[in-house]
């Protein structure tokens, strides 16, 4: 009686410990995938260095996305003056920016060596 309770709790260990690794092994692909790859950090902290306090924001036009740096600023202060405005660009609504970002892929960056 009692080697046959002791064998039942063998099993038991086996049946726990085979569901502890059965559960494992399941789980290391997606944690593996959910982890960040070494390159993609490393490009999001060379990102945030050179633009810590920059947003981006999402052209619904031509679907994509635009980041706010010093450049975007420059550009926004130079559509401003062609337009004849003065208001930040988060006070414009949602048409407003639209006409923005239509303005700005028709008028690309100008640098001093292009001139």
């Amino acid at each position: 009686m009692n080697l046959a309770l002791k064998e039942t709790d063998v099993h038991r260990g086996y049946r726990y410990l085979s569901s502890f690794l059965l559960t494992a092994v399941l789980a290391a692909p997606v944690a593996m995938m959910a982890a960040a790859s070494p390159q993609d950090r490393d490009d999001r902290n060379q990102e945030n260095r050179h633009s810590e306090n920059n947003k981006r924001y999402y052209d619904r036009n031509h679907k994509d996305y635009h980041t706010w740096d010093g450049n975007e600023d420059r550009s926004y202060q130079r559509y401003q003056t062609e337009h004849h405005q003065r208001r930040a660009f988060v006070q414009l609504n949602i048409r407003q920016q639209g006409a923005y970002w239509s303005w700005r892929h028709s008028n690309p960056d100008v640098r001093p060596d292009d001139r």
